[in-house]
């Protein structure tokens, strides 16, 4: 007799927003999405995958929103991969293992 196992509970915020009807960033600042995208890339490795200044010249998380909040399409790509990021749970430190 096989019991059906309940759904697997949401692992971040971005989950919760999606298992809930809502917009994957909905609650989460822009703050926390470079914060955490730094935390998991590195500066470096950021600004190799989104080509902004304030990701490779003299970096920080000051420098990047002020620029961020004045720039569609530099926060949309920062929205993207912090969502693509958060869907699949992708760390790159698990290839340093």
């Amino acid at each position: 007799m096989s019991e059906e196992l309940p759904p697997a509970a949401p692992k971040n915020k971005v989950q919760e927003n999606i298992a809930s009807n809502k917009p994957p960033l909905d609650g989460i600042s822009l703050e926390t999405m470079v914060t955490e995208l730094v935390e998991n890339y590195g500066w470096e490795r950021l600004a190799e995958k989104i080509s902004i200044n304030s990701f490779s010249e003299n970096p920080s998380v000051k420098s990047s929103l002020k620029f961020l909040r004045k720039t569609d399409w530099a926060r949309t790509k920062v929205e993207q991969l912090y969502t693509w990021r958060a869907k699949t749970g992708w760390d790159p430190r698990d290839n340093a293992k």
